[in-house]
This record gives structure tokens, C-alpha cells and sequence, in this order.
């Protein structure tokens, strides 16, 4: 009997799963989510941990370079946090590009097989990937149109990020999150291009009263694990994480559109005007903004500009 325990005990593979997202994120709940299945499936086989709140002491940016290198096994991960390892990791930052949760699937459709190919080289492979909620202008007054919008000074994080504002006329104001609050009560700051869960978080409704959905970026997670480790599996194990992965990402997208509508209703609770940004409106910053898509496309290499051509063909935009 202690022969047959100590076999069942050394036949059972551990895995890490490095997380930076808090606890109670919706893609950590995934992630747990995903390591029970896999658990439940391999009877045992298979089990991991995760280890939420960067508590591997594995920074996000640094998530594609660990996982690859060993540092850890196994990680959940934004994709345009890690470009320094591939810029196309970062097409879904590309302005007003992506307007609903539907055109963002067929963006995979193209690019998934691209990022597989950078992970791949990175030495480690995609499991499911999985998209950040909606994105908004937070704004302290009333807009209807891109015109409303001029002279408005906006948070931002980049260089492209920089180049779209301008162009929307608004004036970009680059700076970290600690600086945000202080800013918008100061004046330095009239608005935050973000996410209902930072507004949230940072509770900006003491600051703005107005929020319109733009969808001017996404960002999608994935759940890569090191090729290394992944050899270590059986073709039986692995065939498991595959399926369980296939059948779960389609309700971790449904994760992220209830998370996008906790939040908004958490809003609006706190006396916000939340909306979505009028069709004449996101249609001008269309047209303002897709300049930028071949210009910051094409450092992404060949594919990328191949992929974004067939994406952009098959939405009309």
C-alpha cells in the first residue's frame, strides 16, 4: 500500500500558475476555475495552484519572458503588457479598430494564430485567451459629438495612445495612475479614457459624472504554459487541458461581458451617466483614427498587416 501511494504520489505533476490580477478579478476566478476542471478531469493527475495578486512575484509585463524562460510554469497574462516580445501582442490597442465583443472575435479569428506563433517562439503555448471588458471616455461633462470633445485634456499612456487623442483634438496628458486623482481634482486631468472597473476601483465618480462606452482599445488575456512543462504531460493529460480550455473560454468571455455590466450598474449607483457614445460620434473617430491602424501595423511584421487587411474585409471597416 505505501508502495502504490508513493507511485500515485510522484505520477501527480504540480503547476504554478502565476496571476497578477487581485483575487476577485474575474479572469483569477477563470483561472481558478480552469486549474479545478483540469484537476477534476485528470483525476488528480494534474494539479494546479494559482497564485493571485503577482504573490509569485512575477510582474505582468514580465509574465511572457518568466513563463518562457521557467521562472514559472504557467501564467495568465495581458497581451499588449508583453510586446516588447512581439508588437503584434498589442494590435488590439489600435484606436476604435474593435467596436463590440462580436468584431473583437473575428479579430481573433486572424491574430490568434499570430500570437500563437510569438508564444510559440517564446518558448510556451496558449491554452484559452480571454478579452478585458468594454472600454469608456470618463468625462466631466456632456459630449455628443468629436467636437464636444476639443480642447479636453485626456489621461494618456503612450505614444499611440498620444497620436489618436490629438487627432480627436483633445489635449494628452501623459502620467501614471498615482498621479490620476490628484490631477482630475486639481483640473489638470478632464477626462480618463479606461475601463468601468478602474472607474470603480479609483471611484471617479467624485471626480466625473459622465461616461460614454467608446471601445477606442481592447485587451485580451491569455493562459499560456512553458513548452517544457508542457512535455512533461502525457498526450492524454494534454489532450484534457486542450478540450477543457475549448469548452470553458466561450464562459470566460461571458465572465467578461457580466463583469462589464457589474461595474456599469456599480456606476450608475454612484450617481454616474453612463451611456453609449453616439453612433455619429464613434464613427468620426473612425475615420479621424484608422490612419494610425496601417501606420502602427506594419512594424508588427507581415502577418500582422495580412491580418489586419483580412479582418478589416470581413467587418467593412
Amino acid at each position: 500500500m505505501l508502495a502504490l501511494a508513493s507511485l500515485s504520489a510522484s505520477a501527480q505533476l504540480k503547476l504554478d500558475i502565476s496571476v497578477p490580477w487581485g483575487p476577485n478579478e474575474f479572469h483569477s476566478l477563470n483561472a481558478a476555475r480552469f486549474a479545478e476542471r483540469v484537476k477534476q478531469e485528470t483525476k488528480g493527475e494534474v494539479v494546479m495552484t494559482t497564485h493571485p495578486g503577482g504573490s509569485l512575484g512575477v510582474k505582468a509585463n514580465e509574465s511572457l519572458r518568466s513563463i518562457g524562460e521557467g521562472v514559472v510554469p504557467m501564467g495568465d497574462f495581458a497581451l499588449f503588457q508583453n510586446a516588447s516580445r512581439g508588437a503584434v501582442m498589442a494590435v488590439e490597442t489600435l484606436p476604435f479598430l474593435v467596436g463590440d465583443y462580436d468584431q473583437l472575435k473575428a479579430m481573433h479569428k486572424y491574430f490568434r494564430p499570430v500570437w500563437e506563433g510569438i508564444l510559440a517562439k517564446n518558448n510556451q503555448k496558449a491554452l484559452y485567451i480571454v478579452p478585458w471588458p468594454n472600454q469608456f471616455f470618463f468625462v466631466k461633462k456632456p459630449v455628443n459629438t468629436v467636437d464636444d470633445l476639443k480642447g479636453m485634456k485626456m489621461r494618456s499612456l503612450d505614444r499611440l495612445t498620444t497620436d489618436w487623442i490629438n487627432r480627436l483634438g483633445m489635449t494628452p496628458v501623459q502620467m501614471n495612475n498615482l498621479e490620476i486623482l490628484q490631477a482630475l481634482g486639481s483640473g489638470m486631468l478632464d477626462g480618463i479614457p479606461t475601463s468601468a472597473g478602474t472607474a470603480v476601483a479609483q471611484k471617479y465618480w467624485d471626480f466625473m459624472k459622465f461616461g460614454y462606452m467608446t471601445n477606442h482599445i481592447w485587451a485580451s488575456n491569455v493562459m499560456s504554459i512553458n513548452l517544457d512543462t508542457w512535455k512533461k504531460l502525457t498526450p492524454a493529460q494534454q489532450a484534457i487541458l486542450e478540450r477543457v480550455a475549448k469548452e470553458l473560454e466561450p464562459t470566460f468571455w461571458e465572465n467578461s461581458k457580466q463583469d462589464h455590466e457589474k461595474k456599469v450598474a456599480e456606476l450608475k449607483a454612484n450617481g454616474m451617466n453612463i451611456a453609449t457614445a453616439p453612433k455619429v460620434m464613434v464613427d468620426e473617430m473612425v475615420k479621424r483614427t484608422n490612419p494610425l491602424w496601417e501606420v502602427y501595423a506594419k512594424p508588427m511584421g507581415d502577418e500582422a498587416v495580412a491580418a489586419l487587411a483580412a479582418y478589416r474585409k470581413e467587418i467593412g471597416k
